[in-house]
This record gives C-alpha cells, sequence and structure tokens, in this order.
C-alpha cells in the first residue's frame, strides 16, 4: 500500500475530525499525509470569489502549518487547493493514495442518513480505501491535532485505550484486499482483530419440519464454521501477533456488522466493484454501515 493517506479538507467539524484521525494513520503507517480542499465555484461566478479563495487557501496552508508543527519529526504533509468538484477532486487524488479519509456528520437523534453526498459518491467510485469518520468522534481517537503531542495520536498510542478492529467478512467474496487491511490496522494498533460472518439458512427453510430445520442448521453451521475457519488460517499464520476472535453470526449480515462495531476503533468492510451500465454502487453491508456505525468505518474496494 504505496502513496500517500489524502484527506478531504474544507474547514467543517466533519473534515477536521478526518484530519485528525488520517494524521495519526499517517504516523502509524509511516505514510505522507495530503489535504485536498476542492473549490468548485469559478473566480467570476459570484462576488467576491477572489477574497474567499484566498481565504480558503491560508486556512488550508494554516491547517498544512498546524499538522507539520505537532506530527513526529520528518512527517511529510502536503496541502492541494484544486478547483474541481469535490467528488471529482477527491477521486482523482484517489487513484494514487494509499487511503482516502473522509469526514461526515454524527448520526444524531435521527441515528443515520447524515452522510453527505459526496462522500457516497467517493465511496462508490474511489479506486483505494476510504476511511469515513465521524465528526463528533473529537478525543483522542479521532479529533483534530492540538499542540499536545499525545493527543494526535503519534507513532506509539496506547492500545489499551483503545478497542477492536471489526472485520465484517462474506465467505462468498472473501478478498485478500479486505482482510489484509483489517489484519494492518490491527497490527499497527497492537488491537485484537473480530471478524464477523453472518449467515442465513436458505430461503423456504423457514417451512420445513422443525426437526429437519435443525438437522440442516447445524449442517449449514459446521460447513460455515469450517470455510471461516480456513479462510483466516492463513492470515493467522502471516499475522502471528495479531489477535485474532473470530464470531459467525446466524443472522442478516448488514444488521450483524452494524451490531458488532459498537464500541470498535475501526470497522473494515469490503465494496465489491461491479461493471455494470448502472455505475458503481455501495453494497447492503457497506451502506448499512456508513450509515449506522458509530466508529470510523473503511469500505476497501476489491474485484
Amino acid at each position: 500500500m504505496n502513496g500517500p493517506i489524502v484527506v478531504g479538507f474544507d474547514g467543517s467539524p466533519e473534515s477536521v475530525a478526518a484530519t485528525g484521525w488520517a494524521a495519526r494513520e499517517a504516523v502509524l503507517r509511516g505514510l505522507p499525509l495530503e489535504l485536498v480542499e476542492a473549490w468548485p465555484w469559478r473566480r467570476n461566478d459570484v462576488l467576491g470569489t477572489d477574497d474567499a479563495i484566498a481565504w480558503s487557501r491560508q486556512r488550508l496552508a494554516a491547517k498544512e502549518e498546524e499538522l507539520r508543527a505537532v506530527l513526529a519529526s520528518g512527517a511529510q504533509v502536503t496541502s492541494a487547493h484544486v478547483p474541481e468538484e469535490p467528488a471529482e477532486a477527491l477521486e482523482a487524488a484517489g487513484r494514487n493514495a494509499a487511503m482516502l479519509v473522509l469526514g461526515s456528520r454524527g448520526l444524531g437523534t435521527l441515528r443515520g442518513y447524515l452522510v453527505g453526498s459526496v462522500s457516497q459518491e467517493v465511496l462508490r467510485r474511489a479506486a483505494c480505501p476510504v476511511v469515513l469518520v465521524r465528526a463528533e468522534e473529537s478525543g483522542p481517537t479521532t479529533g483534530g491535532p492540538t499542540t499536545d503531542a499525545s493527543a494526535t495520536g503519534g507513532p506509539t498510542p496506547d492500545a489499551s485505550a483503545q478497542g477492536d478492529v471489526v472485520l465484517g467478512l462474506d465467505l462468498r467474496h472473501a478478498c485478500d484486499d479486505v482482510i489484509a487491511f483489517a489484519f494492518e490496522a490491527a497490527r499497527l494498533r497492537s488491537a485484537p482483530l473480530r471478524a464477523v460472518h453472518a449467515w442465513m439458512p436458505p430461503t423456504g427453510s423457514e417451512y420445513m419440519a422443525f426437526a429437519a430445520i435443525g438437522s440442516m442448521d447445524a449442517e449449514l453451521s459446521a460447513a460455515e464454521q469450517h470455510e471461516f475457519a480456513d479462510t483466516l488460517s492463513p492470515w493467522r499464520s502471516r499475522r502471528p501477533q495479531v489477535t485474532v476472535n473470530a464470531e459467525l453470526v446466524r443472522g442478516h449480515a448488514a444488521a450483524t456488522v452494524v451490531e458488532a462495531a459498537a464500541g470498535a476503533d475501526l470497522l473494515v468492510v469490503g465494496r465489491r466493484v461491479r461493471r455494470a451500465p448502472i455505475g458503481a454502487h455501495l453494497g447492503p453491508v457497506a451502506h448499512a454501515a456508513i450509515h449506522h456505525v458509530q466508529c470510523p468505518v473503511a469500505v476497501v474496494p476489491y474485484e
């Protein structure tokens, strides 16, 4: 995973939270950090646009200097003010990035459906992993950098203060890229990895006799457990320092993953890249996660 960690910045609380998370992740991974601010309005669109552009550039430069001052010595921080629509600018930046980090408003009383249109568009189309960070996550885990080095999540964050990394695993589309991202995130945080897979009996089985249902459930569960263990086994060998807890749950995948992410430090889910005429879209698990999970959510594309 080469390239910088790119974070969308526009001065909003959402982007400040995302920038803080991205800065610490850049230190953890030893990667450069790049702040991207998109400016879609042309100079002749609105009276005073020149002043607004100058102000936004100054704000971006100030954030860049702040990050460079509080991060570990030698950390590479750059910024770019791009005259494009935000979704297009971020998608383009993501083509050469290790990951994109975007901010999202908090869940609030509605408990979801507050992810912005730009974030959703980038999540659907990005070629690299995209991490969505909630705005209210402003404490030691995801807040913006301050002059206190301990609050920036330096090179050796306190793992005891963190939750685990949760991997929502689909055995039908178990992708190495998604699993590798989750294992590496857990390793870097010295955190346990909780791999969760949900399964359901075939449609129509509810009409079978009780004895037959029980027998079939036992057989299906055993088969799923065996496949689950086989999928994780090579990764346990490659990353022996990562403690792995595997949870096989009978239930709907989206609801299971959302529930499993409660209290986690990071949720990792996959997004299958589909070459369809209707365009890119999120699957049901990723869609549920970005709308209903409180912790940062990493959406990793795979073929």
